[in-house]
């Protein structure tokens, strides 16, 4: 471990910490490009909405990216942001090259978003449990976001119904 700004953790939930924040560092880069993908290859009646949403959602999820990498470093752990790194540490499945249809792209992405939040949310209890409360906090804002832009791109579904 590197320098370390938060003296109050003790090492294993620090380390812990690390693991976890790498984890969702790795899984949000996965989770932003695949956004990117359906940003540019989406087609539908929706065509220049979702596109546009893609791009917000794409910002936010950049936010969410750099305050996991930071809060890596500051607990004196390296944020593994590379190639290497986020195919050995995320979670989330390949995105399928071949969708174009909007309906596809918005399953697709709605599902990894799920599973990303699902992710960061068991990463908040485990940290939370080991006094790192900063770290679960992070997570907590984390989940919430990504929840409600799984939200706003899942109401685009063309099928939805009553």
């Amino acid at each position: 471990m590197t320098e370390t700004f938060t003296n109050y953790l003790t090492d294993n939930a620090r380390e812990a910490s690390i693991n976890h924040l790498n984890i969702a560092l790795a899984s949000s880069i996965q989770l932003q490009l695949a956004i990117k993908q359906a940003h540019w290859n989406i087609k539908g009646p929706g065509f220049i909405g979702i596109h546009q949403l893609l791009d917000e959602v794409y910002d936010r999820m950049s936010e969410h990216v750099d305050t996991i990498a930071e809060r890596c470093v500051i607990l004196g752990g390296t944020a593994d942001g590379t190639l290497d790194g986020v195919k050995k540490n995320g979670k989330l499945d390949a995105y399928p090259r071949d969708a174009v249809h909007q309906d596809t792209h918005i399953d697709e992405l709605k599902s990894r978003m799920v599973a990303f939040a699902g992710i960061v949310h068991e990463s908040l209890k485990e940290v939370g449990e080991l006094g790192d409360e900063e770290t679960a906090d992070l997570f907590t804002a984390v989940s919430r976001g990504v929840s409600k832009d799984a939200w706003f791109i899942g109401a685009h579904h063309t099928s939805a119904t009553k």
